[in-house]
């Protein structure tokens, strides 16, 4: 007791208040009171959610921590036959995720997976509102398949995505082989497909010319396709007729031609390609198509394409055309003959474009569109595939000319340059846009951002972005901004 006037008065407040000294009726009151917060330390506050707030926050693990919340308790074992989101993506548990883990490990996983969380739900009465599976091509893939198509047979499975990968990368695969396991795999398990609403390959040799319509086929509810660096033999036709698809993307793939014969319900495209005879891309009957995006890397020896042939009778309102910091493919036009194709045009970005290009080839789209709202380039000062071929002496923009006209634009509101340099290039073309486009509103000037994941680029010596307040001073008098009270121009770093 002598020393009870040091203890530290932290060290009171930690403990419970006592009940000694005080009345009887003050007594069982704060008896009551300290029952009551040991029963509040001791709740489960978490089991007390309602149920749709618990699978919410269920649904955002990985699959496997999911999977183990089912031994917390006989209500937490009905988690996973609940879960309306499954998500079952190879290396989920891996540190690392990229193409150098063990495929044969990543799919003994996965398929561990997917029995455990799908047949579980063999009698759920739940619908799973997405079920999204990727995997590596493989052994497992076929008994993962197999899976996955008893739950898509025996439950409601509103939408259905499958992404299939391949061990190596493009420049190291085999297509054929990886082709026939495929076919392997979508043989035995047709019914894993006729369900799915998107579907991404990879890396594949479509085996010959009428397996890629049967696969659409029975693709019957396919809305989303992804095919990136395959082919049906070199230089092949592919030929693209269904009646769901919403999206398609074909990317480096090595086709001759590929045509979207009929693809009603198609809004959005995304192209790329490195080689081509002629037109590499057809359009046919497609109405609702309204985005696309099309990149092609075109060698001194390639064609230029005109944009009125190439489009056809597609309408879009939204094109990105992209150059790989190589040859400009476009031909330029004049109105006329753009008229049609770039009706519906407003909005327009040209990236990749290679430093060494003059900018105002660009002009003819602005002439050909007049409904055309936001324009934007892109100038890359990276290096492109040809650029260490010495015996290449041709400008990459040798084809790219256009006649100079006075011409008014009255709908254009924004132009961004991307790779904005304090040089005559650039300052001359955002001062005939500034021209030609009467009712402008809005220029943004970026500094050279990556062209893209993994891009090399490094801010050169001498880069003459304008970053202090002096430069920026210089660049919107030489642009005469105080000529143009209502138009703002932006500096984007």
């Amino acid at each position: 007791m002598a020393n009870s006037h040091l203890r530290p008065p932290a060290a009171r407040s930690m403990g419970k208040p006592s009940a000694k000294g005080l009345s009887s009726s003050n007594r069982w009151a704060t008896l009551a009171m300290l029952e009551e917060d040991e029963s509040v330390l001791q709740r489960d506050w978490l089991s007390n959610l309602p149920d749709d707030l618990l699978l919410d926050i269920i649904e955002r693990l990985d699959v496997a921590d999911a999977m183990r919340t089912s031994i917390l308790s006989t209500r937490w074992k009905l988690i996973p036959t609940m879960l309306s989101k499954i998500h079952i993506i190879v290396g989920s548990t891996d540190n690392v995720q990229d193409r150098t883990c063990d495929a044969a490990r990543a799919n003994a996983y996965v398929l561990g997976a997917t029995r455990s969380l799908l047949e579980s739900r063999s009698t759920s009465p739940y619908t799973i509102h997405r079920l999204c599976m990727q995997f590596f091509l493989g052994d497992a893939s076929i008994r993962i398949g197999q899976t996955v198509a008893k739950t898509m047979a025996t439950q409601k499975v509103a939408c259905a995505e499958l992404t299939v990968l391949t061990e190596m990368e493009f420049k190291r695969c085999d297509e054929v082989a990886n082709g026939k396991q495929f076919a392997s795999f979508f043989n035995a398990c047709p019914n894993t497909f006729s369900c799915l609403s998107r579907l991404k390959l990879e890396n594949l040799r479509l085996g010959e010319s009428d397996f890629f319509p049967k696969l659409l086929r029975l693709c019957e509810r396919l809305e989303f396709l992804r095919l990136d660096s395959c082919d049906m033999g070199y230089m092949s036709l592919l030929a693209v007729e269904h009646p769901r698809l919403h999206e398609i993307e074909i990317l480096w793939c090595d086709f001759e031609r590929v045509d979207l014969n009929w693809l009603p319900e198609l809004t959005m495209l995304t192209f790329s390609c490195l080689n081509y005879l002629h037109y590499p891309l057809s359009f046919g009957y497609v109405p609702l198509l309204h985005k696309a995006s099309i990149s092609i890397v075109a060698r001194p020896e390639h064609e230029m394409l005109k944009l009125s042939e190439f489009l056809g009778k597609a309408t879009i309102s939204n094109l990105c055309l992209g150059f790989g910091r190589e040859k400009i493919w476009v031909k330029p036009e004049d109105l006329g003959e753009l008229s049609q194709v770039f009706s519906k045009l407003r909005l327009v970005h040209l990236t990749a474009i290679s430093d060494e290009c003059d900018l105002t080839w660009t002009m003819f789209v602005l002439q050909g569109a007049p409904s055309l709202e936001e324009l934007g380039i892109r100038v890359c000062n990276c290096s492109g595939i040809s650029d260490e071929d010495n015996n290449n002496s041709e400008r990459k923009d040798a084809g790219a000319k256009w006649e100079a006209s006075d011409f008014k634009h009255r709908n254009l509101y924004v132009l961004r340059i991307f790779g904005f340099q304090s040089e005559d290039k650039f300052v001359d073309y955002a001062k005939a846009v500034m021209k030609a486009a009467v009712n402008l509103e809005d220029i943004y000037l970026h500094e050279k951002p990556a062209c893209k994941v993994g891009c090399g680029y490094i801010p050169r010596q001498g880069d003459r972005y304008p970053r202090s307040r002096r430069e920026k001073f210089l660049v919107r008098d030489i642009l005469g901004m105080h000529m143009r009270p209502f138009l703002r121009l932006y500096f984007v770093l």
